[in-house]
């Protein structure tokens, strides 16, 4: 998961609670235990039967051996080094079968042939080396057999942890972090009321039930990544003061099926007997995807198992009992429906992107721990960051300290929060790639091109910076725009000067160049999607009417996140294409009048821009004002 949009503070003052790290288990009920115990059983089921095919065999002195050979009775033998077994020609009275004979010779042949000359009968045994037959007939064996076993189990991906990874993974976590509590979560005011509830009725449930209500069973909280969903179950535990059962979803699913089954059963056993506690699966999309949404060989698979145990669990216990079922996802829309009905996951718990005032908040925190300069205003820097979540500020902050550190700074200046948020969103400066100077000039033009376009358009955001320095992998300049207000929705007129903005600069290359270039290409795809989305989406067309064209589906199995699928005609086919293409002409149109009036304010502000490289939003201002900056 990424990292979270809240501080981890301490909190010394609440009452810390002792908890089991782990259940305990008797040795003989461990799973390895019982493996060991079956292969040893086999083991000793092959050798007792070995041991009963010799016995078979009748034991004759070597003595006499040696006589069967001089009369020639014997029919075939084996030899080695320390048994003799064969057969011989006489045949046995009971089973009228050649008689099978063993011996053990004797080494010393000078020895044997005295013996026989004086008419000796003797016979060989073998001495018994118990410690050395144990060692390499028992350990040596069994030993390269755990080591190879060990060394296919990891090469499986079970990473070591026992025989095929078949144990469970399902504890109790006495968070090793500082306890979290909700004064140290920033934003998300509705989720943390929704969740206080859940923490009231945990401290005392005869709060509800004394009304004859019962607590929620689950809670799914939905966001998107970095949010804080993960942050924000552990607050829930740390405010309620219980144990917190922490599992994610991808450790239910294994190779065999059955496993995660298994796990879910052992889980809820465990919290059963913890209660009042919270179990809480994260990314549950792992294991809850609606079942039959793609190609299944067989019957039910390990996942249909794991989620039909599940299912069966939140069913069935009683939520009396004080068992909290949390969850996190950030796909929602491909969950199975049973999942989400009353009864099962009660409440849907939005953790939405922070707004204005929210990453305000949230950089407040994670600036707390750093030396701010005083130039420092993060609610600029807040406004910079539209759509971040919280794990992207918190990555801001400490992209700044270090950059701070790298200039051998004092502290942490503005100037190092705006290189950051470059960084984040353009990536890193590519100080040591050189552009010749034709690009160079082209390049500054199209980036002057988008601005003066920007700054001339009735709803166009006020340009915050310029730049030409090449940044990330292809990016060879950057405008960048700072929202005045927080805004959720855009009007026909925004869309339609966004486009104009974004053709701003291919229309600067073409008037002042003659040509254009493969600069924007980035920018055409982007005009055509938002032009395609006013047709077919938001009925934003005359001639299509306030009609959406095209239905988006998922595709969960496919590897592609989302697919539109047709459900018009061709005729209407070739009108969208029609007024999608006319939209765009006419941002093109406009942005070709704007900057053909003003063309002289495009070549001053090229001009400056090839000079300096980086402009502030302050010198474009002044040039487009007429005003001369200073170079």
């Amino acid at each position: 998961m990424k990292k979270n949009d809240f501080s981890l503070g301490g909190n010394d003052n609440k009452p810390q609670i002792e908890i089991n790290k782990t259940t305990k288990r008797k040795f003989w009920q461990n799973t390895n235990f019982t493996l060991i115990m079956y292969l040893l059983f086999i083991f000793f089921s092959f050798q007792v039967w070995q041991d009963y095919q010799e016995v078979k065999r009748e034991e004759i002195p070597y003595s006499e051996f040696l006589q069967y050979i001089d009369k020639k009775e014997v029919a075939e033998a084996v030899v080695t080094d320390k048994l003799i077994r064969g057969s011989l020609t006489i045949k046995d009275e009971r089973t009228s079968q050649p008689r099978k004979f063993i011996t053990v010779p004797l080494l010393n042949m000078d020895l044997a042939t005295l013996l026989e000359k004086q008419g000796v009968k003797y016979t060989v045994r073998q001495s018994s080396d118990w410690l050395s037959n144990f060692l390499f007939n028992w350990v040596l064996p069994f030993g390269l057999l755990f080591l190879l076993w060990g060394w296919m189990a990891k090469r499986m991906g079970s990473m070591g942890k026992g025989f095929l990874n078949l144990g469970n993974k399902v504890h109790i976590h006495p968070d090793s972090l500082p306890k979290v509590t909700f004064d140290e979560v920033a934003g998300a005011e509705e989720a943390k009321q929704e969740l206080k509830e859940i923490i009231d009725f945990l401290k005392d449930p005869s709060r509800i039930q004394r009304l004859g209500g019962r607590m929620p069973k689950g809670m799914l909280l939905v966001g998107a990544p970095g949010t804080g969903k993960t942050l924000m179950a552990r607050a829930v535990a740390g405010e309620s003061g219980v144990p917190f059962f922490n599992i994610s979803g991808s450790e239910f699913i294994e190779m065999f099926v059955g496993v995660g089954a298994a796990r879910v059963r052992e889980m809820f056993e465990q919290a059963r007997e913890k209660a009042p506690c919270i179990i809480f699966i994260d990314e549950l999309d792992a294991i809850g995807r609606a079942r039959g949404a793609g190609p299944v060989m067989g019957g039910h698979d390990e996942r249909e198992q794991t989620l039909n145990q599940l299912l069966t669990e939140m069913d069935g216990f009683d939520p009396s009992t004080g068992v909290v079922v949390m969850a996190a996802t950030n796909r929602p829309e491909i969950l199975d429906k049973a999942l989400l009905r009353a009864g099962r996951f009660d409440r849907q718990i939005l953790v939405d992107k922070p707004d204005l005032v929210a990453r305000e908040e949230i950089l407040k925190l994670h600036a707390h721990k750093i030396k701010l300069a005083p130039d420092v205003d993060l609610k600029v820097v807040a406004q910079r960051t539209p759509g971040m979540v919280g794990a992207d500020l918190e990555n801001i902050c400490n992209e700044a300290a270090i950059r701070a550190v790298r200039e051998n700074h004092d502290n942490v200046t503005m100037k190092d929060f705006e290189a950051a948020i470059d960084r984040v969103i353009a990536g890193p400066e590519k100080k040591h790639r050189t552009i010749n100077p034709e690009e160079k000039h082209r390049v500054a033009f199209h980036e002057s091109g988008h601005t003066l376009v920007a700054e001339t358009v009735p709803t166009g955001q006020p340009v915050h910076k310029v730049s030409i320095i090449t940044r990330g992998v292809a990016a060879l300049g950057y405008t960048l725009q700072l929202p005045v207000d927080e805004k959720f929705l855009s009007t026909e007129q925004e869309l339609k000067d966004q486009i104009a903005i974004l053709l701003g600069g291919r229309v600067a290359e073409e008037i002042v160049l003659g040509d254009v270039s493969s600069g924007a290409s980035n920018d055409l795809e982007r005009a055509t999607e938002i032009a395609h989305g006013m047709v077919t989406q938001l009925g934003m067309s005359e001639r299509l009417g306030p009609l959406t064209w095209g239905k988006r589906r998922q595709l969960q199995y496919l590897g592609v996140e989302e697919q539109e699928e047709r459900n018009y005609s061709e005729e209407t086919a070739r009108l969208i294409d029609e007024e999608v293409k006319a939209l765009v002409e006419e941002g093109q149109a406009r942005a070709r009048e704007i900057l053909t009036s003003k063309q002289e304010l495009l070549d001053c502000l090229a001009a400056l821009l090839e000079k300096k490289e980086v402009l502030s939003g302050e010198e474009v201002k002044r040039v487009i004002g007429n005003t001369e900056p200073r170079l």
